[in-house]
């Protein structure tokens, strides 16, 4: 019978599973303190628990938090891209980024995708498999570690925007959430979440009704169905007008203003007759947009629009009234788009 793992194990679980061993219920205070707060790998590190116990635990248990398979940091020092490693190879990445307001993550839900976005370097690879809540706890509480021995604060913010679609892992991703949130882990507020989504309709109309105030994020990247199902074939299940529906639905219901994500690529979405379009979109939403000059991925050729095409799409939605904003770019040089350090170690050989 394989170990069962602890980590990402929640404390009524863990007082149940020490109770096997007719342990007191305090012990599984002070292994969570190791786990989420310590930095512990391994049970060796828990110096405060008896010998006897850490060898019982070691015997019978395992701590399945990620390790480091590459970093980058960029220039500037504000971003690190990590690419960590499960205990089956598996290699997802995170990144953080150092913002005015905190420390924000980027934690990957899935390991690859299998959207199909064109635009997306995560999905050049398919989806090898979803992640469990704790290995996606894992990169989280893996940042958290790192931020306290660099001494640069603690994980202030949470973006689930990495690889793979969130909303097809639904309940690790809420699971996730749900973990994160509990004080004897980061303690975060739900507030302090965005869920990115490429437009999983039924499970937006679910996650509305979970009562939790997280931000939810829609990545549009088309104001049309014909455009958007070239760039993103999930469009052709879930069309445009369902989608947009489900976020206005979301926003009416948890009050939260909902963030439509934009790529602009050079002379195919970023035209006057798509803003046009996605001004219309916006009418009467809780909403803004967020224009994101693409990061070229190589075997995409799909280009960078021009600054001036940039500047010119940025005006025509705020001379219409719609709150718009440019993405601040952030590790450019480290190739900070989703999948590109994943997909660099698994084109090496052996």
């Amino acid at each position: 019978m394989a170990a069962r793992d602890l980590f990402g194990m929640e404390m009524l679980e863990l007082r149940h599973v020490l109770d096997e061993f007719e342990l007191p219920k305090y012990r599984a205070k002070q292994i969570v303190e190791w786990l989420y707060h310590r930095g512990a790998a391994d049970f060796e590190e828990m110096t405060n628990l008896p010998k006897t116990l850490r060898e019982l635990l070691a015997a019978e248990f395992v701590i399945g938090k990620p390790t480091l398979r590459d970093r980058l940091d960029s220039s500037d020092g504000h971003t690190t891209k990590f690419l960590l490693e499960y205990a089956d190879g598996t290699a997802v990445e995170t990144v953080l980024m150092r913002q005015p307001y905190g420390n924000s993550i980027c934690v990957s839900t899935q390991a690859g995708c299998n959207m199909g976005c064109v635009f997306c370097a995560s999905t050049l690879h398919g989806m090898a498999r979803s992640l469990t809540v704790g290995e996606i706890v894992g990169q989280a509480v893996y940042i958290n570690d790192v931020l306290r021995e660099e001494e640069q604060g603690k994980v202030d913010t949470v973006v689930i925007m990495g690889s793979g679609e969130p909303l097809m892992n639904y309940d690790n991703v809420l699971g996730f959430m749900r973990f994160l949130h509990e004080d004897y882990v980061l303690g975060l507020g739900y507030r302090n979440f965005t869920l990115s989504t490429s437009g999983i309709v039924p499970n937006m109309y679910k996650l509305a009704e979970e009562g939790l105030p997280v931000s939810l994020s829609v990545s549009l990247h088309a104001p049309n169905d014909e455009l958007r199902s070239e760039i993103m074939p999930i469009n052709r299940k879930y069309h445009l007008a369902d989608v947009v529906a489900a976020a206005k639905h979301y926003a009416d219901t948890t009050k939260r203003r909902v963030t439509y994500e934009y790529i602009l690529i050079d002379h195919l979405n970023d035209n006057e007759e798509q803003a046009e379009e996605l001004v219309s979109l916006m009418q009467g939403q809780l909403a803004s947009v967020n224009l994101i000059p693409i990061n070229p991925v190589k075997e995409r050729n799909l280009l960078r629009p021009s600054k001036a095409r940039i500047e010119a799409f940025e005006k025509y939605l705020k001379n219409h009234h719609v709150n718009v904003t440019v993405r601040r770019e952030m590790g450019t040089d480290i190739q900070a788009a989703c999948g590109q350090l994943r997909n660099k170690h698994l084109q090496e050989p052996g």
